[in-house]
């Protein structure tokens, strides 16, 4: 069916800009736009994982009204449990389906199907990737299996992002402890002030 087509060059160009992100909240942007797009879907949006209330917080979403993202707080452990889990959840119905949290919501947003997929960064699940139609769709293996990938990116891209700023900090850490001057006035990074006897890549 022509509404179910996905224009794979935009996933490639979707993947390619995210890997090369170096703040989280863009990688979140570029995901949710992106794989709306590219799936010719109602909206995406991405979630990550409160660490104190274990709720999933919105970080980006495409496609979808206000209303609807703020009709409540949508919890880690709710019945749609692709983020607890590390599975992927299909639902081709949400006004048949009990695992939906706001059917009511859903109905007005006019949503009909909804697929999740977790997002890993390392071994640990930060969060869910949701696309949502306003047609009925039966999401294939293929589906699935695309929607994956890009959460797979999505996550690295957010880990590469964290440890990115964690580098910076730690120059920054460095010049503050044996002053910027010191290394400006020798135009030196801070890893070429170590001893010759300590290899850089320690």
């Amino acid at each position: 069916m022509k509404e179910h087509e996905m224009h794979y060059e935009k996933l490639i160009e979707l993947t390619g800009a995210i890997s090369q992100c170096k703040d989280p909240e863009e990688v979140a942007l570029l995901t949710a736009g992106g794989v709306k797009n590219a799936f010719n879907v109602k909206g995406c949006s991405v979630f990550l994982i409160k660490k104190g209330t274990r709720e999933l917080g919105l970080a980006a979403s495409f496609g979808l009204s206000d209303e609807y993202l703020n009709k409540g707080p949508v919890r880690y452990m709710q019945e749609i449990t692709e983020a607890k889990d590390q599975v992927p959840i299909a639902i081709y119905d949400v006004q048949d389906d009990p695992r939906i949290q706001y059917p009511e919501a859903a109905e007005k947003e006019g949503i009909s199907s909804l697929l999740g997929v977790p997002i890993v960064a390392g071994n640990s699940v930060i969060g869910a990737l949701r696309v949502y139609t306003s047609k009925p769709w039966k999401f294939s293996i293929q589906d699935i299996t695309i929607l994956q990938a890009v959460a797979q990116v999505c996550g690295m891209a957010m880990d590469m992002c964290r440890m990115y700023k964690g580098y910076k900090t730690s120059i920054e850490v460095l010049k503050n402890l044996r002053g910027k001057e010191y290394f400006e006035s020798r135009g030196w990074t801070p890893y070429e002030g170590v001893p010759k006897s300590i290899s850089k890549d320690n």
